[in-house]
């Protein structure tokens, strides 16, 4: 029960509400909406309706973790390395330059964080792939019809949600999410849910294939190089995990020593053969703005190397270094357009190799789960990990919104299959459903 307030007992009824597996999943179905929908949201009721909606959730998520506490089993499931990473974010206050938007940027990662904690806490696996797949099959049909209405109907952009209304020209569209590798990477993410969804059953075949031919569509419209790419990573992870989950026991150890290597070699060779990948995906224009970008990062890095500049999540503008990035790129910029330069650049060396730790371990863990577990489920996580570290290379949408609350979704739900905690654990407890 939730403690009552002297001279206020709390009602039993709502302690009931607040704690129904009904409300959480209510309330999982509100958050991931929320943390997909941000651009929308901003863009309609500004940033006060967003900071408003998230602390409404927030509320929300602590009133139902309290009246669920006794159900709740909480041993091993943050990981040391988001809890070291997200602290030194906070930290990195007392050396910031822009120490309210510091604040802020912190303020507003902690949100997403306590989130993506209850969001683990409240919901199985296959329950988080369901809400995930209801959220997206969503916004991806209201994006296409905005899309629609704008370039066919009205012939006109909806300037104030970023949509320039290029269907009629079969793309580049941006749908509610700002831009089309955003709207590709939602669209990827999106696919791969519906696709586990429809092989585990958990939604009727006629809609599981309209859902993927509605993902499909959306990821061809884009007509982004970057998540083309990004696609093609997915499939031979996806090709990996079918290979492992169908060799025998025994055998399987020797099947990841030589995935990891293929993968070491794969990555190598990509970066030697850098220039060339990106003369052939024609990405020459686009890559010359984001290479001037990264090129003055990195030398700006060099004055801050070990502590970095101070963490601000979305970029501040007209603060320093930001607004001199830029200046320098005639963009305004509102990330480092690369995840792990990002973190290096914000939280320094430190930050920088945390945030690899907690990427490494997640990934890590979950494909060890998809690989071992007979349930199907499982492969979601991992595959949802490599679209993230992947496109990391190119956005940095995995440091904020709907990508942070993904990336630890996921690594908090691997801490709990393969936590080195779980082995201190005295008995096994169940988990709340």
């Amino acid at each position: 029960m939730i403690p009552n307030i002297p001279g206020r007992p709390v009602s039993p009824r709502l302690v009931r509400f607040l704690g129904a597996p009904r409300f959480a999943a209510s309330l999982t179905l509100a958050i991931i909406g929320t943390a997909f929908s941000t651009h929308l949201i901003r863009g309609v009721m500004g940033w006060p309706g967003l900071v408003g909606a998230l602390v409404t959730l927030v509320a929300l998520a602590v009133a139902s973790l309290v009246a669920r506490r006794e159900r709740t089993d909480w041993h091993g499931l943050l990981p040391i390395s988001i809890m070291v990473f997200v602290g030194w974010c906070a930290l990195s206050l007392l050396w910031s330059g822009y120490a309210s938007d510091t604040v802020r940027g912190v303020l507003y990662q902690l949100a997403f964080t306590f989130l993506a904690i209850y969001v683990a806490l409240a919901r199985d696996t296959i329950q988080i792939v369901r809400a995930t797949g209801d959220v997206l099959r969503v916004l991806l049909g209201l994006s296409l019809a905005l899309e629609v209405l704008s370039g066919l109907l009205l012939d006109l952009p909806i300037v104030f949600l970023g949509i320039q209304g290029n269907i009629a020209h079969l793309g580049p569209v941006q749908g509610i999410f700002g831009s089309r590798n955003v709207f590709g990477l939602v669209s990827l993410i999106a696919g791969v849910t519906f696709i586990v969804e429809v092989r585990a059953r958990s939604v009727r075949r006629g809609v599981g294939i309209g859902s993927i031919a509605l993902a499909g569509f959306g990821l061809l419209l884009t007509r982004s190089p970057v998540i083309l790419v990004v696609a093609l990573f997915v499939g031979l992870a996806a090709f990996a995990l079918y290979w492992l989950r169908r060799t025998p026991v025994e055998a399987r150890w020797m099947l990841q020593v030589g995935l990891l290597g293929t993968t070491v070699v794969g990555g190598i060779a990509a970066f030697i053969g850098r220039a060339q990948i990106i003369n052939v995906l024609n990405a020459g224009s686009e890559f010359g703005v984001r290479y001037s970008l990264w090129s003055e990062m990195w030398r700006l890095v060099s004055l801050h190397p070990l502590e970095g500049w101070g963490w601000a999540g979305l970029w501040p503008t007209g603060v320093t270094p930001y607004g001199w990035l830029n200046f320098v790129t005639r963009r305004n910029q509102t990330s480092g357009l690369n995840a792990f330069l990002d973190v290096y650049f914000q939280v320094g060396l430190i930050g920088f190799l945390s945030f690899l730790a907690l990427v490494g371990l997640a990934f890590w863990r979950s494909w060890l789960l998809a690989s071992n577990k007979r349930t199907l489920v499982y492969v979601w996580s991992p595959l949802v990990l490599v679209i993230l570290i992947v496109t990391s290379a190119a956005e940095s949408t995995a440091l904020i919104e709907f990508g942070w609350l993904l990336l630890l979704i996921c690594a908090l739900k691997a801490a709990q299959g393969k936590s080195w905690r779980s082995l201190l654990r005295p008995s096994p407890r169940n988990r709340i459903g």
